[in-house]
Formats: structure tokens, sequence, C-alpha cells
């Protein structure tokens, strides 16, 4: 994507218990290396071989000095208990703890194991020690199992490296009465994630001083471009240039120790009239980016978004979870068509932020004005300062929708739903789609409301679950809900309704 999300750079380090024959765990390291391959994953095999301490040390420093940020640890044998969880602990990175099935019933004496009994006690030995790691579901398999475990740590480790190193950058402070944007910090820095809060006076001064970067002409010349004919306001486009390059800059002059950044600003309702423009489109551009700007500062948004920029690799968005579909629109044009009752349908919306490569290409996917607001600060009237939304419906397909969030009480919770976006016009305005999940009635009832989450969501585009699944897990985040099937009921839900 850009600079702003981590590159993984994996390495893999083997084990073996010195009972065992040292060339069994080796020949099955460069097995497995020979799978991730075949497989088009590129992966560094270190030399040493780990079984006691010491190798442990010469392990780790190997691998770090062939610049891995990311690890397996692989158990070819049993395993030194001790040694194979000091790893994880020096290697300073995500570790993903894997173990070798047994290669033939031909050969179970000298060409015998174990892994599968040493993975009971590498896990115990990491717990003993509060080491966090990753384990697959089933972490034991042949070279084949194993590479496809190391793919779908690529995207986990990609997102656990990107937490560690990232700041959030706020401009607010946040609207008032908007509970989607309560913000309890201290869940942030449980987490590792650093934050700087700012005025939106500060981000205006900023703003004001850019006024004549040699660099808007240019950045306005590839907003026209990217938007095509939908460029209705080729006026507005050096103000928006000009605030894209205010946030660029900011970003690199305040990411401190910091590697990655995203943002939370605020949006409305002074921002249109003080800056000639909503920042919609803006927003839009640095999210396809791998710069997420979550609207009306909202922290844990902002969050969400970088997350699943992580672990896609693509642009991502942030919605709220908006309206009901229609009855009539429903009956038109989802039932008997699609597998999904009205109550497992809904739109998804925001005013103009999400990136112009998941939108639908057609007439109506433009550079537009906020409706809402033109209506509050315009009167109505020809839009002017409301202009900068980015509009149209968005592209169908499959879709995560998610959530990393500060609860009432400040403690971290989560939500994960799958699903996708219907290929049906959603006859609406701003960035909109109409969202399918699978009893989504359910999980807005039992989940959504239950559980206190406000009405905004992050959304990547694809089926991210199984990841987003671990990446939670491995921060600690006690809660992560889900949406449940058919006849596996909420710990709220009346079994008698």
């Amino acid at each position: 994507m850009n600079q702003n999300v981590p590159e993984v750079v994996l390495g893999v380090i083997a084990v073996s218990r010195d009972c065992f024959v040292l060339s069994l765990s080796e020949n099955r390291r460069s097995a497995l290396v020979s799978a991730c391959g075949n497989k088009g994953i590129s992966i560094y095999e270190a030399k040493t071989t780990v079984e006691n301490e010491r190798d442990a040390l010469r392990a780790v420093e190997e691998v770090k000095a062939a610049g891995c940020n990311a690890l397996i640890v692989f158990l070819g044998n049993f395993g030194p208990e001790t040694p194979e969880t000091l790893i994880a602990r020096r290697f300073h990175g995500p570790v993903m703890y894997a173990a070798a099935a047994e290669d033939t019933g031909k050969d179970l004496i000298n060409g015998r194991g174990d892994a599968y009994c040493g993975m009971l006690n590498c896990s115990y030995n990491l717990g003993l020690r509060k080491i966090k790691a990753v384990i697959p579901e089933y972490p034991v398999g042949t070279p084949d199992d194993i590479a496809d475990m190391a793919a779908d740590f690529i995207p986990v480790a990609r997102a656990l490296l990107g937490l560690a190193g990232l700041k959030i950058i706020t401009f607010g402070p946040r609207p008032q009465d908007f509970f989607a944007c309560n913000a309890p910090i201290k869940g942030l820095y449980d987490i590792g994630v650093e934050i700087e809060e700012n005025s939106e006076l500060d981000l205006l001064v900023s703003f004001k001083a850019h006024k004549d970067d040699s660099r808007i002409a240019g950045t306005a010349k590839d907003m026209a471009e990217e938007l095509g004919g939908g460029n209705q306001f080729p006026d507005l486009l050096p103000k928006l240039a000009q605030f894209e390059i205010t946030l660029r800059d900011w970003a690199e002059a305040h990411r401190g120790a910091r590697q990655y950044t995203a943002f939370a600003n605020k949006c409305w309702p002074a921002f249109p009239g003080q800056f000639g423009f909503v920042p919609c489109y803006v927003n839009s551009r640095l999210a396809s980016r791998g710069i997420p700007v979550s609207c009306e500062v909202d922290i844990y948004g902002a969050l969400s978004e970088y997350i699943g920029a992580c672990v896609s690799g693509d642009a991502v968005t942030l919605l709220d979870i908006n309206n009901s579909v229609p009855l009539d629109l429903y009956q038109a044009d989802i039932r008997g068509k699609y597998q999904y009752t009205l109550q497992d349908v809904f739109m998804g919306f925001h005013c103009g932020n999400t990136p112009i490569c998941k939108l639908k290409k057609e007439k109506n996917t433009a550079l537009k004005f906020q409706l809402i607001q033109n209506r509050t600060l315009e009167n109505g009237g020809t839009p002017d300062f409301t202009r900068g939304t980015l509009e149209g419906d968005i592209e169908n397909g499959p879709i995560t929708f998610y959530r990393l969030h500060g609860g009432p009480d400040g403690a971290l919770q989560a939500y994960i739903a799958q699903g996708e976006v219907l290929p049906v016009p959603t006859r609406s305005f701003g960035g909109i789609g109409i969202f399918a999940i699978p009893e989504m009635g359910r999980f807005y009832r039992h989940v959504l409301i239950a559980k206190h989450y406000p009405h905004h969501g992050a959304v990547a585009f694809g089926k991210y679950g199984k990841a987003l699944y671990t990446v939670f897990d491995y921060l600690g985040i006690p809660d992560i809900a889900y949406n449940r099937p058919k006849g596996i009921l909420y710990c709220t839900e009346n079994p008698f309704a």
C-alpha cells in the first residue's frame, strides 16, 4: 500500500530437543521453506537450529540480522521447552508457533518427532512466562499445511507490527452528544498505541500556513485525474489539495518516535465555514493510501480502520450502521433473489469518505456536497463551503464489518461480522451501500445494542474475520463478538421470543 503500513519480513527458526536426531528438525524445516516458496511466500531460513538457550540467542540474532520482523518457531520434533519460548521473548516481534506432523507410517522409530506432544508443553511454557504468541487453530501439519498457516500469519503480523508503531493524531474536540466518539484513552496505551490530541484551531493555523504551497497544483491535478468525469467542482480542488498536504505534513512532523499514523478529525459543524469545504474526499484519498482518517474524531474508528488496512493490505472505510432497507425496496430487489431476510439487510452510509476505488464506476459517483450540512449551514441554498464529499454506491462484494472499541466502562471490546454488499441500487446519497449480514437483526440487538456499541463501524473489503479475530485475541481483548448463527443464542437473547 505505502510506507504507512508495515512490510512483513518473515523468518523461521527450527527447534530440536537434544534427545532427538537434529537432522529430523532441520530436514523438516527445509521442507517447510520449500513449501512456502511454492506458494509464493518469502521466508528467511535460519540455519541455527535451537537445542539450548545459547542456540536461541544465536538464532534470534541471525533472524534480526536478516531483517526479519515476524517469526515462525517451528517444532520439527518435540522441541526444548525453555529455549523455544525464550525465542519469542528475545525477538520483540510477532511470533507464531507451529509443529510438524509425522512424515510417514514407514518410519516411526528414528523418524518419529513427537511435535504433537511438544506443542502442548510449548504452550504451557508460554503461559508460565506470560509470553504472547500466535498459535493456529490446529498448529500441527505437513509442510504445505504450515505454509498455509504462514500465509494466514502474515496479515496478522502486519497488523501487530503496525499497532506497535502507531500514533493516532486527532483534531477535536469530539462533538457534543456524539457518543460514537467516546474514547477512553487508556485502552490505546494498553495495546501499545500512542495518541496526540490537538485542537481544530491547530489544524486551521497549519492549513492557512500552506496557502501558497508549491505542491497544491500537482495534488489538485492528481485529484482531477482520479475523479475523471465526477469532478463536479474543479474550482474546489486547490483547497482540498491544500488540506491534504496539510495533513500529510502534520503526520510527518508529528509522528515522533512512531512509524505509522492515522487521523481522527473534527469535520462539523464549525469546520466547513472556517475551512471553506468539507474534508470527506481528502479523507477518502488518504484512506486509499493506507492513512485512515476517521470522521467526527472517532478515535477507535481510526484504530479499527488502521487494523483493517494492515490485515487486508487494501483500502478500508468507516461507515454508519445507518438505516433500515425500506420494505418496498426489499421486496422489489432483494426478496427471492438473495438468501437474506429484511432484518439481515441495512444501509451503511457516510457523507463521502469511502475511497473511490471502492465505489461503483457510475455517473452518480462524483465529488458532491454534504446535503445535511447544506441544509443546516447554508439553508439548503446553492452549495459553497459544504462541498467536498465523494458520493456513490459502494461496490458489491464480500465485506467484513468490525470494530475495536473502548466501551462505556473503558474496557476494550470488539465485534466482527462477515457479509456482503449487495448489487442493489441504494437510491440515496453519500457513500452508501446495501449491506447483508446473516442474522444481522439478532446481532444488532444482542451485540451492537446490548454491548453499547456506537453506530460507526469499520469496513474491510473481503472476508477477513479469521485474521481480525486472531489480532484481537493476541491483543487480549476479552470480549470478541460475532454474528451468531440461528440456533446459537446470545447470553442476552430471550429463548422464548
